[in-house]
């Protein structure tokens, strides 16, 4: 028996408040964050990776949560836990006490997701695969064991959910290797944040296109008139063969969104994202159905399955942007991608944050391989910049995602990087600039 002997936490944070990087309308500086957690075994060897993302303050609160989930895990067997990781799961988020805390929402959900996480990081390691290829691997009954159907089943009962699965292995051999030839498709947010001159607006958009990006996306909603110059000016940038997309970070009312978007329907928007709140699944089904044809994006924000679900009952959404942090980890979001395949809805992962694109990456891959079978209207979030802090980055090359190889989730920070970007004791945030932006 290698028990589990305990967490290491750490509270990492950016400062790319300095340079505006990730700045939106609701959001004008943040510090891409990561409230990042170490499972250590009686196996040196053997550690488990994951992080939750936040953008600077409140990175400490999620480290909170993350620690009082520790007495759950330690002096336990971890190969037990490892060959039941759908009994972690609902160990953890059917906990009386932590529910009350939620129920399943908000920071303590989160924290949940990262020690999820942590260990479908050593799962992934101890098989000595990708977390892809692990998931892929099994059979419809096995990932079927790891999902909670719970609230539900009047959307997608077990058998669907089975047929579902079922359908996913004709043809998975030869998908899995062309996602391992070609890899997935991207598109990039890079250009886009609300902070950046027009210059810069320029330059990413052109170096985009060079890169061979069939979208980009850019953030909007802070002022409408320079939303329209933005866009005129993106889109004689890129010409008419790339799509636009457009985020407004949940800043709109729901009358407010509808009239916004009219007014931006002209520039031929791929879809707009987070039109108002993401909880709001009656006021974005209504903002829907008022910009059609322009598509509704959402899932970043989106607290748990059961908001997915009554999203796609609703007729909300035509893109579900699943995060790998932000639910309770790798089995909530296979409840997610699951849910979009039965209401037919392509599956765009969101991945606009530090050590996001890392391991969103692998639920798509999955998803392709041995669930939804197709890549058609589907495409991962890029942001090309932080991915040198993580020990197996995601690389995007030509506008696909490479197909991860590294064991594990990808979620690995670099030793060094934790150091140095240690709040507020690392090297990076001592200075004037301590307290600069978002920290």
């Amino acid at each position: 028996m290698t028990a589990v002997t305990g967490f290491d936490t750490f509270d990492v944070r950016f400062p790319t408040s300095r340079s505006l990087d990730g700045s939106d309308a609701m959001n004008p500086s943040p510090d891409y964050a990561a409230a990042y957690l170490v499972v250590r075994s009686e196996d040196e060897s053997r550690s488990g990776h994951a992080f939750v993302f936040t953008i600077g303050r409140g990175n400490d609160v999620e480290l909170a949560a993350i620690r009082a989930l520790e007495p759950f895990v330690v002096g336990r067997d971890l190969d037990g836990i490892l060959d039941d990781l759908g009994g972690l799961w609902r160990r953890l988020v059917g906990d009386s006490h932590l529910r009350w805390l939620g129920p399943e929402k908000g920071v303590m959900h989160m924290a949940i997701g990262a020690v999820v996480n942590a260990f479908w990081d050593l799962a992934a390691k101890r098989a000595g695969l990708p977390l892809w290829r692990l998931l892929a691997g099994m059979s419809p009954e096995e990932l079927l064991e790891l999902v909670d159907l719970r609230y539900l089943t009047d959307a997608l009962c077990r058998d669907e959910a089975l047929e579902l699965l079922s359908a996913g292995q004709d043809g998975k051999q030869a998908r899995i290797a062309e996602l391992e030839a070609h890899g997935y498709p991207a598109y990039t947010t890079s250009p886009g944040w609300l902070g950046y001159s027009d210059e810069r607006l320029t330059a990413l958009l052109e170096a985009a296109v060079k890169d061979g990006f069939p979208q980009v996306k850019l953030k909007v909603g802070a002022d409408l008139d320079d939303d329209r110059r933005r866009l005129r000016l993106a889109r004689e940038v890129v010409g008419g063969g790339i799509d636009i997309a457009v985020d407004a970070n949940q800043v709109w009312e729901v009358a407010q969104a509808i009239g916004w978007v009219r007014e931006l329907a002209g520039f031929d928007l791929a879809w707009v994202e987070e039109p108002t709140s993401p909880d709001d699944v009656l006021g974005t089904a209504a903002i829907r159905r008022a910009i059609a044809p322009v598509r509704v994006a959402c899932g970043e924000h989106v607290a748990n399955r059961v908001i997915f679900k009554q999203l796609l009952q609703a007729g909300a959404i035509d893109v579900m942007q699943v995060d790998a942090c932000r639910v309770a980890g790798v089995n909530e979001n296979l409840a997610n991608l699951l849910l979009a395949a039965k209401f037919g809805v392509p599956v765009c992962p969101h991945a606009g944050g530090v050590g996001l694109c890392e391991v969103v990456q692998h639920l798509a891959f999955f998803d392709y391989a041995a669930l939804s079978g197709s890549s058609e209207g589907r495409m991962v979030e890029w942001i090309d910049h932080l991915h040198e802090h993580f020990v197996s980055p995601a690389s995007v090359v030509a506008g696909r995602y490479l197909a991860p190889k590294a064991p594990g989730t990808s979620a690995e920070m670099l030793a060094s990087s934790i150091a140095e970007f240690a709040y507020p004791s690392g090297p990076s945030w001592s200075g004037p600039l301590a307290t600069f932006g978002g920290a």
